[in-house]
């Protein structure tokens, strides 16, 4: 809008002169009034102006104006005499008003110089900037260093912490600096200050509107500051009274409020809790906040002031008097007087001494000539000031700028709400023309736009011309391309190629539309599409075509045409995917565009994304994936990853969603399947009887259409074999799609995944519905029930009447084998009662043919077991595997019964990954060894036993000197074991007879041997008085460890003497399965199973190392055989041709015991044995850290240091819990042994290595434990200041001063922690302190604390549940009859009620009496009757 020039013989003042009878050359002479910005030249150098060449265009247009008016002024001056005489005595005439008006001019970057104060609007928060919409047309930027300047020190105050503690690695607490969204809200009006206006060229960072044309990215920024220290800079401390308008910043919280910093010297100001308002009703004022307040009170000595932040409040203060001008502060509400009305805007006198404008665009919208008529008193609100001597300021009067709101053409709608971005309007009246940069148009009466000159035309335009196209009055399409909310005005395009854009911004594009787009480039990563004006899309290679192609660039020319189906719209980083697979875009299949759009049985195109073994991941529209498990993919086993490859378009149809898990299960071999169900469940009712028609036959289940609602449901299949007594199998077969199966029963619905499930219809008296109860139930009887789950003891059935059942595996079939021990959950079983447990409110169950039918003739191939008395030693029976443990397996036998088959006894030969070949629930076969009745111990064996499978070679065949051949069995230090061919018998070849050859490294000889090797060998000797029986290998009675010394005849039993135990414990202990060293269990729900040794040790044998105690560092050296008891090894050689004495035999027994057995159970005792144990376990914190303890105990408390370092860089870095101890012990260390720099080093290197958090509390509960007190207050507070978002760090720094009995310090803590932590967090701090109120403080306070929780908070059934149990810890009946009283009166479910009711009745028959417990009872029965009411 041009600039109106004042005329040359227009004066400063407002005031009407009389006009002086002067010759017009004589008036020229006088001198105009100077009306130039002080950063303007009078008389640039060169000849140069300062104004803008169309302001020139402008003032030379009304010179030349003014000349003419001038020449015929006093030919027509007698002419009008009389007329205008009479017009002076009735007022000022309308020539003399625009004679003296004052020139009305528009804000733009030109006029606008630093230090200018502005008010403005927010129109975008940025994580470190806010966008400011300014008066005219204008955008400012407020970093977020020029907020204020509690803010900025709380950044830079943040900022240095952070660089000291970047070489600790540790996190730091910033939760005390808000984030801008938090403190600002968009929309919000703000005083500011220009601090900078940036050079022309800076990138556009408005963040609104489409702002991608060159025109605005080579526009000049402007930098604004809201800091109250500079905005508020110029007040005077006189004009600060009651009902002025401030902005300030939050200083300080103080006890009762907000101390205020407002940037005037002498002034302090003070915002009280009560007249608080924040951005939500209770939430708090952060530190360095920007609010804008109202002084309600000042002081007599005018040094404090009282005020209020409300908004309201704020919006109709108005300012009515001052004693300088620089105390008008832009936004202030001033009354203003009418002097002067234009076209352009009115001319007003504010506060009645200073000038005013009111340009164009800040007038209301609804106006009429006598509501704003010269000399009308109004109220306007200032917009910014002009840099002029005398002052002259800026005003607006738009409703919503005097409101302080929204822009709301209509009642209750907001603009950007009525006129989105993109909208096209269908008529526009231009308004007013300026050439050089466009038009202003009338949307709507009272609304206006404007349309850019590089807006108007396709083509290039110079100018506007007055009659051309655009000419005033003209009407004409245009489209909202943007926003200027502070003015209330739209922004527009009228150029035909923006108003015909198919799609004008991400929103207009939906997903699965088809669209045509010109290809704008193609690279590695995608083919970019240019789809309409600045929107582009991409498409993936693996959307390309229907197969990989592998040279796109022969198939895509940049510049062609191409056709595309949108895949993906993703609002947030306003990018649009496409496809071109042509199979996509020639479907008429439905899509699905979300989760929503996945309906069970609905059919549709997906592409596979991602393949794996055992499943594929298909992608519909708009990212919604779905799994296609393998037994979907095809009805024959195939490859994966052979059959599908990465970017093939699959046919799919949904089988399962479960839209709270975001997940939909697809199959492609159902895709083919023309079946659809009706997804509506609510016709079908729980335990109707219907018919369906079988739809498919699947492994487990039968799907089936019931009809005649068309409903799917699945049936299984186990379920019907067995009311048709046949098996699955069979059905299988004989089952085809379009049976029909009557008499069933609708046994669950589930309406979200849009499916039944059915049963067949039981067969006898039973039914579902029975009169079935504890005290009518008797033996033999046959019930009905479901199957709900699985449980370590058997299957769990729900019977009528809220009765439980119990079918354990070995009650479920005569034959284990071809039976069904666990079955299917959900499936309706038959069964015969067998036990009644009425405690539990329990049957036990069998669905034996035998037990069910007695009076048939069934063969039992699996007889019952009802006691251990049914059991004897050598009977073969078969049973379930229960669990594996590490020790052998444990199996389920019979209901009560369980047998242990140890390692040694599963296999025949030797199998080292044995877990392998078992799984729960197996069914296996074995001989019983051994029965104790009175524990209820059953041994068990799976090795075989045929008696047929003679040895040829008995002890009596072998003679000394025979040639052997045999297999080495195992390999040892001292020799080799070899197992004679053709017999049973094994024998032991000592190293020093491996050769011939004495002076040979025996060791080097031994080490080529492994087992299973053939070898050759003689018979040195048989000892004489060992016969057959002592070496009888019966495997009812006997171990496989009684062959590994000597030789051992397969004779068929006998007892096992004296003797046999010495060849027992002279053979090799270091084999896994003896007994006589020790025999561990680790798996605490089988302890009855913990053998003693069977033989008592000797005197000067090691006692066993046992799991539960582990290693006992501080206890005194075990006993230890005598260091020269190597010596007394000794072997028969060739030489020797009589016996061995018995004394000898012993000898050497005893040293083999001490050489294997004692070596692997002993305690660490030097460090020797520590670095041993440490090879084996080199991650284990506990051993490292008994080795610092051994170390210590010996006072070597640098190797001991040095042993956790080594630690520390030997245990695998994922083995973070371990690494974590080490540091914890290694503090200990120093905090006893070490010094304060030590410790504070460690402390240091541990805070990085670890988790900051848990180290800091480790080191000051270390502090605590060894009565450092001061030390540990120290480091809690050091914590709590780091973590002060942790509501752990603040309840155990509360609990440390209450252990100390500073009951005040912790409570102190309390309303500290509030500020500091999450909102989130505080109802939890909160309580946890009444908790330590409780128990360590005094419970009148915590009672105090958790009433005000409830009160606020009035459903935590949680915080309920705390309260109850804390005041039940107090014994006091009648306050927690109170609480229950209370609590139950809130609205809640029958759940939740009946668990207060049950801890009500329990407190009742502790603390209470038995009336109180009667009250409880009849009070949960109307309870439940009001609730069923």
């Amino acid at each position: 809008m041009a600039a109106q020039k004042r005329s040359l013989d227009e004066s400063g003042s407002t005031q009407k002169h009389k006009k002086s009878k002067v010759s017009s050359s004589h008036e020229a002479t006088a001198a105009p009034v100077s009306q130039l910005i002080p950063n303007e030249i009078d008389f640039p150098r060169g000849g140069g102006t300062s104004f803008t060449p169309l302001e020139v265009k402008t003032i030379r247009a009304e010179a030349s104006k003014e000349a003419d008016q001038e020449l015929f002024k006093d030919a027509e001056e007698s002419k009008k005499t009389k007329k205008r005489k009479r017009k002076q005595e009735a007022g000022p005439s309308v020539e003399a008003a625009k004679t003296d008006r004052i020139r009305i001019e528009h804000l733009n970057y030109k006029r606008i110089t630093v230090g200018m104060k502005i008010f403005g609007q927010i129109i975008a928060i940025q994580p470190l900037a806010l966008v400011v919409s300014l008066p005219n047309q204008l955008f400012g930027h407020v970093p977020i260093t020029n907020i204020s300047a509690p803010l900025t020190t709380s950044l830079e105050k943040a900022e240095a912490e952070d660089r000291e503690e970047d070489e600790d690695d540790t996190s730091i607490d910033n939760s005390g600096i808000p984030d801008l969204f938090e403190i600002f809200h968009e929309g919000q009006y703000v005083r500011a200050i220009v601090t900078d206006v940036h050079a022309a060229g800076t990138t556009d960072v408005t963040g609104i509107g489409r702002s991608r044309d060159e025109s605005v990215r080579a526009s000049k920024r402007i930098e604004l500051s809201l800091d109250p220290q500079k905005v508020n800079a110029d007040i005077k401390k006189s004009d600060i009274v009651q009902d002025f308008t401030l902005s300030a910043a939050i200083k300080s919280v103080e006890d009762h409020g907000y101390q205020l910093d407002v940037g005037i010297r002498d002034l302090a100001t003070f915002l009280p809790f009560k007249d608080a308002k924040g951005p939500e009703n209770g939430s708090r004022l952060y530190v360095g906040q920007l609010v804008d307040v109202t002084v309600q009170k000042v002081t007599k000595n005018a040094r404090t002031c009282n005020v209020t932040n409300d908004p309201t409040v704020f919006a109709r203060s108005s300012l009515s008097e001052i004693t300088s001008v620089t105390s008008i502060l832009p936004g202030s509400l001033v009354q203003v007087l009418i002097t002067a009305t234009h076209t352009s805007g009115f001319n007003v006198q504010v506060l009645g001494f200073f000038e005013g404008t009111i340009d164009r665009l800040h007038l209301p919208r609804h106006m009429t000539e006598k509501s704003h008529k010269i000399g009308k008193k109004i109220n306007a609100r200032v917009l910014y000031e002009f840099s002029t001597s005398p002052p002259k300021f800026a005003l607006a009067l738009n409703e919503h700028i005097l409101e302080l709101g929204p822009c709301k053409p209509k009642s209750g709608t907001t603009l950007q709400q009525l006129y989105p971005i993109g909208k096209i309007l269908s008529e526009v009246k231009v308004l007013r023309i300026e050439s050089e940069r466009g038009v202003d148009v009338e949307v709507e009466p009272g609304l206006e736009g404007f349309a850019h000159i590089s807006h108007m035309s396709d083509e290039h335009l110079p100018a506007i011309l007055a009659g051309g196209p655009w000419k005033v009055g003209s009407v004409h399409r245009a489209r909202v391309t943007g926003y200027f909310p502070f003015d209330g005005v739209l922004q527009l395009s009228l150029k035909a190629s923006v108003i015909d854009q198919q799609f004008f911004q991400v929103n207009d594009i939906k997903v699965g539309a088809i669209v045509k787009g010109t290809i704008k480039r193609l690279t590695d990563t995608g083919l970019f599409v240019s789809l309409s004006g600045n929107l582009d899309g991409v498409v993936w290679p693996n959307h390309y075509a229907d197969i990989a192609l592998k040279h796109p660039a022969k198939r895509f020319k940049v510049g062609a045409s191409i056709k595309c189906r949108v895949l993906v719209v993703d609002l947030q980083r306003k990018r649009v995917s496409l496809t071109a697979k042509k199979t996509l875009l020639d479907s008429d299949l439905p899509m699905i565009t979300s989760i929503e759009d996945a309906q069970i049985g609905l059919v549709t195109n997906a592409v596979v994304f991602k393949i794996t073994d055992k499943q594929l991941f298909v992608e519909f529209f708009n990212n919604v994936k779905a799994i296609v498990p393998m037994r979907e993919v095809s009805e024959v086993p195939v490859q994966l990853s052979d059959a599908f490859s990465v970017g093939k378009v699959v046919k799919v149809r949904i089988i399962d969603v479960a839209a709270d898990q975001n997940r939909i299960i697809a199959s492609i071999r159902k895709s083919t399947a023309a079946q659809s169900f009706n997804p509506d469940t609510s016709s079908v009712e729980i335990g109707n009887l219907v018919q369906g028609r079988v739809s498919e036959v699947q492994k487990d289940n039968v799907m089936l259409s019931l009809q005649p609602t068309n409903v799917r449901a699945l049936l299984s299949l186990n379920n019907l074999a067995n009311h048709r007594d046949t098996t699955a199998a069979q059905l299988r077969v004989s089952l085809a799609s379009g049976d029909v199966l009557e008499d069933l029963v609708v046994v669950t619905r589930n309406a979200e995944k849009h499916f039944v499930i059915v049963a067949t219809k039981p067969k006898g008296k039973a039914s579902l519905k029975g009169t079935l109860s504890m005290d009518t139930v008797a033996l033999g009887q046959i019930v009905s029930g479901r199957v709900t789950r699985k449980s370590r003891v058997g299957t769990l059935l729900k019977l009528p009447s809220r009765i439980g059942g119990l079918l354990h595996p070995t009650d479920a079939s005569d034959d284990f084998e071809t039976g069904i021990p666990f079955p299917a959950v959900d499936a309706v079983l038959k069964a015969t009662v067998i036990g009644i447990d009425k405690g539990r409110k329990q049957l036990i169950l069998s669905t034996r043919h035998s037990k069910m039918h007695p009076d048939d003739e069934t063969p039992i191939v699996d007889r019952v077991i009802e006691s251990v008395q049914d059991l004897h030693v050598g009977a073969t029976v078969r049973g379930f595997i229960k669990s594996i443990a590490e020790h052998g397996l444990f199996v389920s036998i019979a209901r009560d019964i369980d047998a242990r088959v140890q390692i040694r006894e599963l296999f025949d030969d030797y199998v080292k990954e044995w877990q392998e070949r078992f799984t729960t629930d197996q069914v296996v076969k074995g001989r019983i060894l051994s029965v104790d009745t009175a524990t209820k111990k059953v041994e068990m064996t799976f090795r075989t036993t045929d008696s047929s499978r003679k040895s040829n070679i008995t002890l009596g065949d072998l003679q000394k000197g025979q040639k052997i051949t045999g297999s080495v069995k195992k390999v040892e230090d001292y020799g080799l074991f070899i197992n004679i061919d053709n017999s049973r018998l094994s024998g032991l070849c000592h190293k020093s007879q491996l050769s011939d050859n004495k002076d040979a490294d025996v060791s080097v000889a031994l080490g080529g041997f492994r087992e299973g090797d053939r070898v050759k060998a003689v018979i040195l000797d048989i000892p004489s008085n060992f016969t057959a029986e002592d070496f009888a290998s019966d495997e009812e009675d006997f171990d496989d460890e009684d062959d590994e010394l000597g030789a051992v005849d397969d004779g068929s039993g006998g007892d096992h003497g004296e003797r046999a135990s010495d060849l027992e414990e002279e053979a090799d202990d270091s084999d896994d399965d003896e007994d006589d060293a020790m025999d561990v269990s680790i798996d605490p729900t089988f302890d009855q199973y913990k053998v003693t040794p069977s033989q008592p040790s000797t005197s000067n044998s090691q006692k066993p190392l046992t799991l539960s105690t582990g290693f006992d560092w501080f206890a005194q050296p075990k006993q230890v055989v005598d260091s020269d008891a190597e010596s007394d090894i000794s072997f028969d050689d060739s030489d020797n041709e009589g016996q061995p004495s018995k004394k000898r035999r012993k000898k050497g027994k005893e040293v083999e015991v001490d050489l294997t057995a004692e070596m692997h159970t002993r305690a660490p005792e030097s460090t020797a044995d520590f670095d041993r144990l440490l090879l084996g376990s080199p991650n284990s914190s506990y051993l490292w850290i008994q080795y610092m303890a051994f170390l210590i105990q010996l006072a070597d408390i640098d190797k001991a240091r040095e042993i956790a370092r080594k630690a520390l860089s030997t245990i695998n870095f994922r083995e973070e819990q371990e690494k974590l101890n080490v540091w914890i012990a290694l503090l200990n260390l120093e905090n006893t042994y070490g010094s304060e720099q030590t410790l504070d080093s460690t402390f240091k290197e541990a805070a990085r290595a670890n988790d900051s958090k848990t180290v800091h509390l480790r080191l000051a509960s270390i502090l605590d434990n060894s009565d450092k007190a001061q030390q540990a207050e120290e480091q809690y507070t050091k914590t709590c200041k780091k973590f002060g978002q942790s509501s752990k760090v603040w309840t155990l720094f509360a609990e440390f001063y209450l252990r100390r009995g500073d009951i005040e310090q912790a409570r102190s803590l309390l309303p500290r922690s509030i500020q500091s932590l999450e909102k989130r967090k505080h109802l939890k701090t909160i309580s946890r302190f009444a908790q330590l109120e409780y128990k360590m403080g005094e419970p009148e306070r915590g009672k105090t604390l958790f009433e005000g929780i409830i009160d606020s908070h009035p459903k935590r059934w949680d915080v309920w549940s705390i309260y109850i149990d804390m005041e039940g810890r107090q014994d006091n009946m009648q306050s927690l009859r109170a609480l229950f009283d209370r609590v139950l009166t809130v609205k809640m479910t029958s759940h939740k009620a009946k668990s207060f009711f049950k801890k009500w009745l329990e407190l009742e028959r502790r603390i209470g009496d038995e009336e109180g417990a009667n009250v409880v009872k009849q009070r949960a029965v109307e309870w439940t009757q009001r609730a069923n009411s």
